[in-house]
């Protein structure tokens, strides 16, 4: 099936690398007009410049998606930039502070939830109002199987994906009047940088939790990813989409 995107224009956060850096590829494949941001200039602008040199067209801003200041500026500069506004927006950065409850800071626990969770809230704050007036927009959200299942020494991370969910679903009511859809995408266990670094006991144990025995690729997450993000999922809004090889069925 040939997907629909027309003249559309979407922001993908955490887009240097992995998961998003996939998502914005596909969504360029597609002729979409992707902005990559990240929180190293020097990897969304690799990022950007990679689209551009497949002959897609992208562009990059650095922003910590986690500063409330500064995504309500970039989202300022932006839609000067964009009038028409941000037609797709992915909110999919996210980072780890992994230790057992006892042994979790405060910082830890602050820096995961900003990021993961408050980051969605600061950038649907900043570009929803002009998806509203145009009557189209897809929001989606990267949450996790963590939040989902739960996982000893992640209580944090649990807590921020768990919380997309809940905001998932809220902010589909509030906004489906207006032809707009919210949805969350929940990885499992996903072939990335982060996963690579685990020792070899730990991604045995992970692959007995795996009905299909096998990690994801990220590619089948921005594939989901670009589904909803296309004129087709129209109908389909305030929904948890998990991609995990079974873990969560």
């Amino acid at each position: 099936m040939k997907l629909t995107f027309e003249n559309r224009v979407a922001l993908v956060t955490g887009a240097g690398r992995g998961i998003g850096k996939a998502i914005a590829e596909s969504l360029a494949a597609e002729g979409v007009q992707v902005i990559c941001v990240s929180k190293s200039e020097s990897s969304c602008s690799a990022a950007a410049e990679s689209i551009r040199a497949a002959g897609g067209k992208a562009s990059h801003k650095a922003v910590d998606v986690g500063d409330s200041t500064a995504v309500a500026a970039a989202c300022e500069e932006l839609l000067k930039e964009y009038p028409d506004g941000i037609d797709i927006l992915v909110n999919n950065a996210g980072i780890t502070r992994d230790t057992l409850h006892l042994r979790m800071s405060e910082d830890d626990w602050d820096s995961v939830v900003q990021t993961n969770l408050s980051s969605c809230f600061y950038w649907v704050k900043g570009l929803l109002r002009p998806m509203t007036r145009k009557r189209w927009g897809r929001i989606i959200n990267m949450s996790s199987v963590v939040g989902i299942m739960g996982n000893p020494g992640q209580a944090n991370y649990a807590a921020a994906k768990a919380g997309i969910l809940g905001y998932t679903k809220a902010l589909a009511r509030e906004v489906a009047s207006r032809n707009i859809t919210v949805n969350a995408v929940a990885p499992g266990f996903i072939d990335t940088d982060m996963t690579s670094g685990l020792s070899d006991d730990i991604k045995e144990a992970a692959l007995k939790l795996v009905p299909l025995k096998r990690f994801g690729n990220v590619s089948e997450i921005a594939n989901m990813t670009t589904y909803l993000a296309s004129d087709e999922a129209g109908y389909i809004t305030g929904q948890t989409f998990t991609v995990d090889g079974g873990m969560a069925m």
